[in-house]
């Protein structure tokens, strides 16, 4: 299971919201780069980065931070926020994202799903966001009343197989993933998909592990790193051993 540290940045500054809320904004690093690469001397393979200003704009509005990250730092990184249209996926993967994360565009126009999906593939991950069990977009600033099972069938029906997951209840409060929300989301996923929102301890990587869910192949962690409850290694001790041990398949 991969290891994501996040990397959120609002106002040209690494962050952590609260739940979701912009105005419960904690600021971590002056300069995105800077916390990316301590990250990445921590031992970090990946990186997940989301433009918190694009996915209120519509549109991104920090490409030159996602440009230098990856021009400086020799890891994979996925990005999101704000990519509503083709160009700009483009610019995101020119600017050097290996995987692009669609959100709010996903569910309200399939023709730029579609688009996306026959033109890069796996390198497309959908964004699930729930409060309350329904679907969030434009920034986890509206909640739809689209159910987040239904949202999940419905994207995998037009051929999405690569999710992040994230419980915006959640998110940024350090109290603890739900494991069997977890384990309900891995028996809809037909591919492949990551957790997010609400890791605060080695314990929920542990559970994870435990879980051992085949379609599960990430974790994304912020505020816990920021704040020092576990290491990067720490974590990564956790989650590779679970490379040793048989994985559980899904229900389809």
């Amino acid at each position: 299971m991969r290891l994501y540290p996040a990397i959120d940045i609002s106002d040209g500054k690494a962050v952590r919201l609260t739940k979701g809320d912009f105005d419960a904004k904690t600021v971590y690093d002056d300069d995105p780069l800077d916390a990316a690469r301590s990250w990445v001397e921590q031992g970090a393979r990946y990186l997940h980065v989301v433009d918190l200003d694009g996915a209120k704009e519509g549109r991104p509005q920090n490409l030159h931070h996602l440009e230098a990250i990856t021009r400086e730092l020799n890891v994979p990184v996925q990005y999101g926020g704000g990519l509503r249209d083709i160009g700009a996926v483009r610019d995101a993967l020119r600017a050097g994202a290996q995987r692009v994360i669609l959100g709010t565009a996903a569910f309200r126009d399939v023709d730029f799903l579609d688009e996306a999906l026959a033109s890069w593939g796996e390198r497309v991950v959908v964004s699930v966001d729930v409060r309350g069990g329904k679907v969030s977009a434009a920034g986890w600033q509206e909640t739809t009343q689209m159910p987040a099972d239904a949202a999940i069938q419905r994207l995998q029906d037009r051929g999405v197989r690569q999710f992040v997951y994230t419980n915006v209840d959640k998110d940024g409060m350090l109290e603890g993933l739900d494991l069997e929300e977890v384990a309900w989301i891995a028996s809809i996923v037909r591919g492949r998909f990551i957790i997010s929102g609400g890791v605060g301890s080695l314990a929920d990587l542990e559970g994870l592990v435990k879980l051992r869910q085949v379609n599960l192949t990430g974790v994304i962690a912020g505020k816990a790193l920021y704040e020092k409850r576990f290491t990067v290694a720490e974590a990564l001790k956790v989650l590779d051993a679970d490379k040793t041990k048989p994985a559980k398949a899904s229900k389809q």
